[in-house]
Order: C-alpha cells, then sequence, then structure tokens
C-alpha cells in the first residue's frame, strides 16, 4: 500500500512521466529490489494503483448505496457522496489513473468497467435516467477538474453545487 501511495506522489509531485520504478521505490523509502518484489514492473505498479483504487470507490459507493433507507436514486446518491465528501484519503492516488492512460490505456479497464456498473446502476434508479446521467457527469466534471488542477470551484460553490445534485437525485421519475 506504501508503495502505491509513494507512487501516487511522485506523479503529482513531479509529473507521469517522472514516474519511475526507482523514482517510486526512493519515494516508499524502500531499494528497487523491494519495490520489484511486489511489482515486477512499472505497468504493474500502475496497474496496482489503478486496481487498488477502483476497488476503494466500488467498495464505497455500494456501501452507501445499501446503507441508504430510500431505493429511489439511491446509486446516483451514493455516487455524487462518494465522489464529494468521500474520496480516496490520499488525493495522489487519482493520479494512478492518469499514470495508467500514459503507461498503457488498457491499465483504465478495470475504472471502465467500474463506470459502465455504475451508469447501469444510475439509469435503473428510480429517477429520470437523463437526470441521473447528467448528475453524474456534473459530480465527473467537477472531480476531473480539480484532479487536472484545471479549476477548483471553491469550497463554498461545491457544497452548493453538491447540495443541489442532491436534491435532484431526490426526485423522482415523473
Amino acid at each position: 500500500m506504501e508503495i502505491l501511495n509513494a507512487a501516487s506522489r511522485v506523479v503529482s509531485k513531479h509529473g507521469i512521466f517522472d514516474l519511475t520504478l526507482e523514482a517510486a521505490a526512493k519515494e516508499a523509502g524502500i531499494s528497487k529490489g523491494g519495490l520489484l518484489y511486489h511489482f515486477p514492473s512499472k505497468e504493474a505498479l500502475v496497474k496496482g494503483m489503478v486496481d487498488h483504487l477502483t476497488n476503494n470507490y466500488r467498495e464505497k459507493i455500494a456501501d452507501n448505496a445499501t446503507a441508504d433507507p430510500n431505493d429511489k436514486g439511491k446509486w446516483t446518491r451514493s455516487y455524487v457522496d462518494v465522489t464529494f465528501n468521500q474520496t480516496y484519503q490520499n488525493k495522489d492516488m487519482n493520479s494512478g489513473l492518469l499514470a495508467a492512460k500514459a503507461v498503457n490505456e488498457k491499465l483504465l479497464d478495470p475504472i471502465r468497467e467500474l463506470y459502465s456498473e455504475w451508469q447501469e446502476e444510475i439509469e435503473n434508479d428510480g429517477i429520470d435516467p437523463t437526470k441521473a446521467t447528467i448528475i453524474r457527469l456534473a459530480t465527473d466534471g467537477i472531480w476531473l477538474a480539480e484532479l487536472f488542477d484545471i479549476y477548483h470551484i471553491g469550497e463554498e460553490k461545491k457544497e452548493i453545487v453538491y447540495k443541489r445534485l442532491i436534491e435532484w437525485a431526490n426526485e423522482t421519475k415523473e
């Protein structure tokens, strides 16, 4: 786990192309041999980053949806809530997605599959499927703008947007 966090910090601090096994090992405070024991290649390291992130989000969103007492809109609300409020504790871990795109875009397949699953759940969530999709896309837009460090809307505005998206997710089909 610390190796994955270290690799993520390298990408966040220095950029995708500075992620090497040597740099990740140094950041983790271990030898390159120690890193190679767990991740025999850069591709394996990046795959580990993507898999870890994917599993973390899958679990959080499913747990939130399961715990929601209101069936209508539960997947949509869960997706919004986790993305806005329960993102991975180490936000640098999201940079694993950027690294995967640069190293081998097929490494993104687990997150692509997860998004397909989420979209299916969201479209069959008891609220208007188009509205649910727009809510997901708005949520993704904010997350991606922050991930790419393009634009941060500010905490106050972000809270207002979050509340509006949750409000929309509570509206049933018309």
